[in-house]
């Protein structure tokens, strides 16, 4: 039996987990949930929008399956995301972007891998704001030691990035790639512009390549690479990529394979790691039935993978598939015409896939 911390989330968040949660059990896999509160709502009732038990239960498990939250407005909390994945160095963000047949797109037989260093480069949140005496005192010294001038009315922000955090990620991927018999790894910068933070990341991703002689590597600049995902995605396989850089591909690659409703996610460290869906919380459908529940239970199928289970995983995905293929049972997104009164809601498309697990 594996714990597994349920973080139910807000807006459609506990209307999609209750989807994912019955969809898991279906499979047979072995599973004590254990569930915990996140977001506004919490926010309201306790005036915190994180409290001290949820994070508590993911500390006690390693693991979690989370729905959409809310970030609140000025409550201190960049994100609530962000806040769990810094908490517990969940440095590896993992978005497959595949597709399925009946999903609406105008590419087909996707298959693509985005592995994002979650932790450092620009959102790093190392920021400076205009007009502020530290960030003066920070513009002063940079034009003291540098030939480029910063105006007095810039805003500064960071952009770190370390040879330890390159090299964990770059070996996170290779290591993703051997275990799923992945064929190749590419690693996307933009080394020819910032040569001694992107440089680095280039020169590291080099290096931990020779440690993989099994699995393709090459490297490709990151504005070639948006124009090369469009003309010829089918050449690529798994992608490594700084913070920024990740986040900006990964919704493009989600884009090719029909949207967030079918794009899954992974946050993953040495210690722990938490899946969710990569689409937001939804406020004005919560408690409506509607929403297609496919990306976190997706989520949920690398979760069964990464705590070992295959077959259930692979039992999982297979249902998914086919309840979207043979578009019957599905929420009105994912018909051909989004007005059809034969979608069905979220439970009931659950109810579908769990007739296909069993079936």
């Amino acid at each position: 039996m594996t714990n597994i911390t349920l973080i139910t989330g807000d807006g459609i968040g506990p209307e999609i987990a209750e989807a994912a949660r019955r969809c898991v059990d279906a499979t047979g896999a072995k599973i004590h949930w254990e569930i915990a509160r996140a977001g506004i709502d919490v926010m309201q009732r306790e005036g915190t929008p994180l409290p001290q038990d949820t994070i508590d239960s993911v500390q006690k498990n390693k693991i979690a399956l989370k729905a959409p939250i809310t970030t609140p407005v000025g409550t201190g909390f960049r994100s609530i995301n962000v806040s769990l994945r810094q908490m517990f160095n969940l440095y590896a963000c993992l978005r497959p972007c595949k597709s399925y047949k009946g999903v609406h797109s105008k590419y087909a037989d996707i298959d693509l891998i985005i592995v994002r260093e979650n932790t450092e480069d620009l959102y790093a949140g190392i920021e400076y704001q205009k007009g502020k005496d530290d960030t003066a005192e920070l513009i002063d010294w940079l034009n003291k030691h540098s030939s480029r001038k910063i105006t007095p009315d810039s805003g500064i922000s960071i952009k770190p990035i370390s040879v330890a955090g390159t090299q964990r990620i770059v070996k996170f991927a290779f290591e993703y790639a051997r275990r799923m018999n992945r064929r190749k790894v590419t690693s996307v910068h933009k080394a020819n512009i910032m040569k001694h933070t992107d440089g680095l990341w280039l020169e590291v991703s080099r290096d931990v390549a020779k440690q993989y002689p099994d699995i393709e590597f090459e490297d490709r600049i990151i504005d070639n690479m948006c124009m090369q995902l469009v003309q010829k995605p089918e050449i690529y396989d798994v992608l490594v990529l700084p913070n920024l850089y990740g986040d900006i591909i990964s919704d493009l690659c989600a884009g090719l394979v029909g949207g967030l409703g079918v794009a899954p996610g992974a946050n993953i460290g040495d210690k722990g790691a938490i899946f969710e869906a990569t689409h937001g919380s939804a406020p004005k459908y919560a408690g409506q039935n509607k929403v297609n529940p496919c990306a976190l239970i997706l989520s949920a199928v690398l979760m069964l993978e990464y705590i070992g289970l295959q077959a259930e995983a692979q039992k999982l995905e297979k249902a998914v598939a086919a309840v979207i293929a043979e578009g019957k049972y599905v929420t009105y997104d994912l018909k051909d015409d989004r007005n059809d009164p034969t979608a069905v809601g979220t439970s009931e498309m659950a109810d579908a896939i769990i007739e296909k697990i069993r079936t």
